[in-house]
């Protein structure tokens, strides 16, 4: 079975897919890709199941080494990608030669995803492949590690995909939680017109969000009653800070959840730089599900967004290997010809 070789692997660097459903009653988060959305933009590029496993990679480096011929995609937040040393673009798809070295490098923080024509075919575990680490299911990858790769039916490489908008912070949306009414109409408003910075302390289990000014901490929140969590809500923690809950988040907690962050928006949240302003807006419950429904249908399908890659002559190592205009001669036809 052809196998791609890991050299070396910096912290963070897990095997990711889409997580684990069913679990909840028995203490078991999701977890899966911090940004589902890259995941699903590398197979649009090579044209797959988007269930399929590949690298996450956060805000660290990694360089591997296939043994066979190997389609990839790049995606997610933008790092330096080196194959023996020849610059590639990302958010594009390229065919990895064998015995070439991939060099991954750079990125200023977020998760990026490696995804190979055919997944990766690691053993599944209650379902999933993906590394759950706070629940001790997998771990990070590291040097040494082979992965075997799963069948490749597909053939097309070069093409890119423009990513939909989500690296610069911005607003994110949310609707109310069975909490929501705890906190005094005044402080729910100023929870809209606040704007907030994403801290440095985060991880997939969470992220804290920091503010200048007062916190929302409520007088009655010791007294709330552990229930059931979920990925996007927003604790807001003993210190008044929100923490907004991602992938690997515990299945139940007692701290008074102010609002709950849309399935489709926490990409926005998780690939925003340390120090980017986030803001909330509170939408009805029933155009959160409209937005939600049609967010899966654009998913599903996002050839319309797939353009062929035009590759940077600059980037182009090998760029004299290339007959880039017809009709090539020595140069000296004037010469010859006048003489």
């Amino acid at each position: 079975m052809a196998a791609i070789q890991v050299q070396r692997a910096g912290p963070g660097v897990t095997l990711q897919d889409m997580g684990r459903n069913g679990y909840l009653a028995q203490g078991l988060s999701r977890g899966g890709a911090m940004d589902r959305l890259a995941l699903i933009e590398g197979a649009a590029l090579l044209g797959q199941d988007p269930t399929l496993a590949g690298i996450e990679i956060a805000g660290s480096y990694l360089s591997l080494r296939a043994d066979n011929p190997v389609r990839i995609a790049l995606t997610g937040a933008p790092m330096r990608a080196r194959c023996d040393g020849a610059a590639l673009a990302w958010q594009a798809s390229h065919l990895l030669p064998a015995g070439a070295t991939l060099d991954l490098a750079g990125s200023p923080g977020g998760y990026s995803y490696l995804s190979f024509g055919g997944g990766l075919e690691c053993e599944k575990l209650l379902g999933a492949r993906s590394a759950h680490l706070a629940a001790g299911i997998g771990r990070m990858l590291a040097a040494g590690d082979s992965l075997p790769l799963g069948a490749d039916p597909g053939q097309r490489v070069g093409q890119a995909i423009t990513p939909q908008a989500r690296f610069d912070g911005g607003v994110l949306r949310i609707v109310a939680t069975p909490q929501t009414r705890l906190f005094p109409e005044p402080d729910r408003q100023r929870f809209t017109e606040t704007r907030f910075r994403k801290d440095t302390r985060g991880n997939r289990m969470g992220q804290r969000l920091i503010l200048d000014g007062p916190g929302f901490g409520l007088k009655t929140g010791l007294t709330i009653l552990s229930e059931a969590i979920a990925p996007g809500d927003i604790q807001i923690t003993g210190d008044g800070m929100p923490f907004v809950l991602l992938a690997e988040c515990q299945t139940t907690g007692g701290y008074p959840r102010i609002a709950t962050v849309l399935p489709s928006d926490l990409p926005r949240l998780v690939q925003a730089p340390a120090g980017a302003d986030l803001r909330f807006r509170f939408i009805p419950l029933q155009e959160a599900i409209a937005l939600e429904r049609a967010e899966t249908a654009r998913r599903a399908d996002l050839r319309a967004d797939l353009r062929p890659l035009i590759r940077d002559p600059h980037d182009m190592a090998d760029l004299l290997a290339y007959q880039l205009i017809s009709g090539v001669t020595r140069g000296d036809d004037l010469e010859r010809t006048e003489g």
